[in-house]
């Protein structure tokens, strides 16, 4: 069964959003649609409302929010947005620890209905446990 998955991230670090893209990509017996849009497809001169409305539809329709909590996500309103959201319309959070990280955002944790460490397997057995 394909997953439909958000992965919350912050163009500002597209890497770490690039490398789970792939990591998923990569996994065999694993079958997903991102919902998430990539910095190269920007929403360019949208206003706070319609940028918050643009998540709001690619959140709807997932089946679980992948957020990577390193701690950039402290600083990120628009993480945060989308944790509330999520939790708003019962979506469940999946947080994911960056690699080698030693702590994580106590917001990240809060929010997540499971916390697994940057691998494929946790990753994915993470995503098919709550969704």
């Amino acid at each position: 069964m394909t997953k439909r998955l958000f992965i919350s991230h912050s163009w500002s670090y597209s890497e770490r959003y690039n490398s789970m893209v792939a990591l998923l990509n990569k996994r065999p017996y694993f079958e997903w649609t991102n919902y998430s849009v990539p910095e190269n497809k920007a929403f360019i001169g949208l206003n706070a409302a319609g940028l918050k409305e643009q998540l709001r539809r690619q959140i709807r329709p997932v089946q679980c929010v992948v957020i990577i909590g390193g701690m950039w996500t402290n600083h990120s309103d628009w993480i945060q947005f989308e944790m509330d959201f999520a939790r708003e319309i019962q979506k469940p959070i999946l947080g994911v620890r960056p690699r080698s990280a030693k702590v994580m955002p106590a917001a990240v944790i809060q929010a997540s209905d499971k916390v697994v460490n940057w691998n494929s397997d946790s990753i994915v057995q993470g995503i098919r446990e709550i969704s």
